[in-house]
């Protein structure tokens, strides 16, 4: 396949560092490396510089086809959880983020659920 002057042979993998594209300052801003759910309160295409940066289900045609119901159901379960518990990082936690395609916590993320009465 060519791609502009790029010549991409047949049977050759391509991976797209996803995690290293949504913490690109030039897109996400200079707290891209920060949590900030904030970012995300006018909808997810208003979230960058582009409305297409956040990747986690695809864009286009081959979008992943779960997309909605995933994240209807993660708010859901969020939502129930949050109702009934606190939740506190166990003092156990040692940060140390994991690059695995998405980033993932190295040692785990041990939580201690306290009910709220």
């Amino acid at each position: 396949m060519k791609l502009g002057s790029l010549v991409i042979p047949k049977g050759t993998t391509i991976v797209v560092p996803i995690v290293k594209m949504h913490r690109d300052k030039a897109v996400w801003g200079s707290d891209s490396d920060k949590f900030n759910p904030l970012r995300f309160e006018n909808g997810v295409s208003r979230a960058a510089n582009h409305p297409n940066a956040f990747l986690a289900f695809s864009i286009g045609p081959r979008v992943c086809i779960g997309q909605n119901f995933a994240l209807m159901e993660a708010k859901t379960v969020l939502t129930m959880i949050l109702q009934r518990f606190r939740l506190n990082l166990s003092d156990e936690y040692k940060h140390a983020p994991a690059d695995h395609l998405t980033l993932q916590p190295q040692n785990g993320l041990p939580v201690v659920l306290q009910p709220i009465n």
